[in-house]
């Protein structure tokens, strides 16, 4: 590690702790050169995949998108945010437990319907209505049936 101060190559490290959480290292550095002291943050650094679009573009994975569309889905609806953010997470550890560096939108579309089916069958629903592209009456019937049925039986319809 570089000293902020004069540059100089060599420095040690003094003292490390693991913060409160357990997911950054402080560590206390000194300069061997210079002998002045600073501290440096170590933490995890992870890579999601590439979001592999329709059309074939790529782009990179935006938590934030996800939220949104979940956000549209259960509008009015009464989910606690604390949810949503457990199912958002458990998306994230999915995608990064998958191991790939690309995923297609269609896979994380999968992932959101199944999170909003355990949250709120209504949103579920919504969703569905417009990621599945719903084009009559009949397609809605379709999925409140499938949102009427039991969870264990439901069958998966990722592609």
């Amino acid at each position: 590690m570089k000293c902020p101060f004069c540059n100089a190559d060599d420095t040690s490290v003094i003292d490390s702790r693991v913060s409160e959480e357990g997911n950054r290292i402080r560590r206390r550095r000194r300069c061997l050169t210079c002998d002045k002291r600073f501290t440096t943050y170590e933490t995890v650094e992870l890579r999601l995949p590439q979001v592999i679009k329709q059309d074939g573009n790529r782009s990179e994975f935006n938590r934030d998108k996800l939220l949104t569309g979940f956000m549209r889905a259960l509008h009015k609806r009464p989910v606690p945010t604390g949810e949503v953010d457990a199912a958002l997470d458990r998306i994230v550890q999915k995608l990064l437990s998958m191991g790939v560096r690309e995923v297609p939108t269609r896979k994380i579309g999968e992932m959101v319907m199944q999170e909003l089916y355990r949250l709120d069958k209504v949103a579920y629903i919504r969703f569905a209505s417009v990621y599945r592209s719903f084009q009559d009456a009949d397609d809605f019937q379709s999925a409140i049936e499938e949102a009427q049925r039991p969870q264990r039986k439901r069958r998966s319809r990722v592609s």
